[in-house]
């Protein structure tokens, strides 16, 4: 099944077959407020674009991120293929800097597709910029609704009432800005020492300038239905519970995938869901959980909330930022835990074997061997020498990132270490790879070995742990309450915390 699912859609199984060539000329200097006209060449694709940088922290980075917009000559938006993949206008550059792999984006996407999933068709790049070598870069699908992406209906300004108001939606949970519509939700999220309790939602699509009021006030009460039914003292009744408002197989394929990355932004970082139509009989029209994005940081990779402790649940949240309390309480219906039993089990006699994920990592490891010392001559600082491999990154928090007032970093410290060290200063300055690197490793073979066994002992606590799921086993509960911010947001925008994106 695993190996059949690689073809599926656009023959998922040609993105294995080479890493192409993206070459982009601008004349303007890029920014990541708005994009700039730019030619790109990709494939058969030979033609203007909008670019612009990507990201928060990212930013900072010596390899970047760019969003893509194909564009043709009187600046409009244009539908084309890219390197085999559907037409559509809106593509990324991903940069995976801080992930040496540069598995961990793709093995998540193809994850949730063999679920059963839409998830971004991607294909391994080497990008040059104005002549100048970029490195190996992930080109990536964006999350946008359309008929070979979240195929969702598409909503006109007049869809104000009755069934039309009913969707299409596809929602976020993530940083935002004025750009963006936005709702806080009713029910606080969870998190031990979170500086606020605050959960934001945004409006995706249809996009601000496009939404009506109705359809924003629309979405924004199903949501809160959704998440107060399900803190309801009858949450888990088959008829006028959680059921009825959410498509529960998805929901239970994100709580899967999400455990099994233990992404370090699980479930309240580029959280995406959406909603579609309801139909004439009252059926559908339901919240569903997906797609999945944002991986560079999972599977052992990052060194706060908790990421590198092979025995933590996301769902249970960390410091860094609220989880939303619906996670946890779903995990009090025994039902829901049933079927989470049931689904995991089933996946991992095919796609979550550990044979296949093996294969994937191995088939992308060798795709990427002919290109890799080009990439780590562009960024030496990817990989280190045996000494520095034993300094630790920076002081480790149970939980994640500590709460204010806990003296972090140390008054004096010097954080980021100063000298030459893993993390700080030295060499080329900053080095934002170690800050929140779980480890370091010498050479890419090395990198590979290291997610291989931690992707085994990850399956593996999931094993013991979910088999017990129908039996003894019972979620940590943190009960929600409200947390003011005890600080200004950071950026012009949502409150989050400066970590790589």
């Amino acid at each position: 099944m695993f190996a059949a699912a690689l073809i599926q859609g656009c023959d998922e199984g040609k993105a294995n077959a080479a890493v192409e060539q993206v070459v982009i000329t601008v004349d303007q200097e890029l920014n990541a407020r708005q994009k700039v006209t730019a030619h790109m060449k990709a494939g058969d694709y030979d033609g203007l674009i909008g670019i612009k940088l990507r990201g928060n922290s990212s930013l900072g980075f010596n390899q970047k991120k760019y969003t893509v917009e194909l564009i043709d000559e009187q600046g409009k938006e244009l539908d084309a293929e890219l390197l085999g993949m559907p037409a559509h206008s809106d593509w990324v550059l991903l940069a995976p800097y801080n992930d040496v792999s540069a598995v961990r984006d793709p093995l998540a996407f193809q994850l949730w597709r063999d679920m059963g999933h839409w998830a971004p068709r991607t294909r391994m790049v080497e990008l040059t910029l104005n002549g100048d070598y970029r490195g190996i870069y992930i080109l990536s699908e964006a999350i946008k609704r359309g008929k070979d992406r979240v195929d969702i209906a598409k909503m006109k300004k007049g869809d104000t009432a009755g069934l039309d108001v009913t969707g299409g939606y596809l929602l976020r949970i993530d940083t935002y800005n004025d750009d963006d519509a936005t709702f806080t939700s009713k029910v606080p999220g969870i998190g031990e020492g979170n500086m606020t309790s605050q959960v934001v939602w945004s409006c995706i699509y249809p996009k601000k300038k496009k939404l009506q009021p109705e359809q924003l006030a629309y979405i924004q009460n199903y949501v809160d239905t959704v998440e107060q039914v399900i803190q309801s003292e009858g949450f888990a009744d088959p008829k006028t519970g959680y059921a009825r408002y959410i498509d529960v197989p998805s929901f239970v394929d994100y709580f899967i995938h999400t455990e099994l990355s233990l992404n370090a932004d699980g479930y309240k970082r580029s959280a995406y869901f959406y909603k579609e139509k309801q139909s004439a009989d009252g059926s559908g029209g339901k919240l569903v959980a997906g797609p999945v994005w944002d991986y560079n940081l999972a599977y052992g990779n990052a060194n706060y909330a908790n990421a590198n402790n092979l025995e933590a649940w996301c769902f249970e949240g960390a410091s860094n930022n609220p989880t939303p309390a619906l996670w946890q309480r779903l995990l009090q219906d025994p039902v829901f835990r049933r079927a989470v039993k049931v689904r995991y089990q089933s996946l991992r006699k095919d796609v979550l074997s550990n044979k296949a994920i093996n294969e994937y990592v191995d088939r992308h490891a060798r795709l990427l061997a002919p290109y890799l010392d080009r990439h780590f001559e562009k960024y030496p600082e990817l990989l280190v020498d045996s000494t520095q491999k034993q300094q630790p990154a920076m002081p480790q928090f149970q939980g994640g990132f500590p709460p204010m007032g806990s003296g972090f970093p140390p008054m004096g410290s010097g954080f980021p270490p100063m000298g030459g060290g893993f993390g700080g200063f030295g060499g080329g300055g900053f080095n934002m790879v170690g800050m929140f690197a779980a480890y370091r490793v010498s050479s890419y073979d090395e990198e590979i070995k290291v997610l291989k066994q931690w992707l085994a002992d990850r399956l593996a606590f999931l094993d013991r742990n979910i088999e017990r799921f129908d039996k003894d086993w019972q979620p940590r509960i943190q009960e929600p309450k409200e947390i003011k911010m005890q600080m200004p947001p950071f950026g012009g925008g949502g409150f989050r915390f400066p970590f790589p994106h």
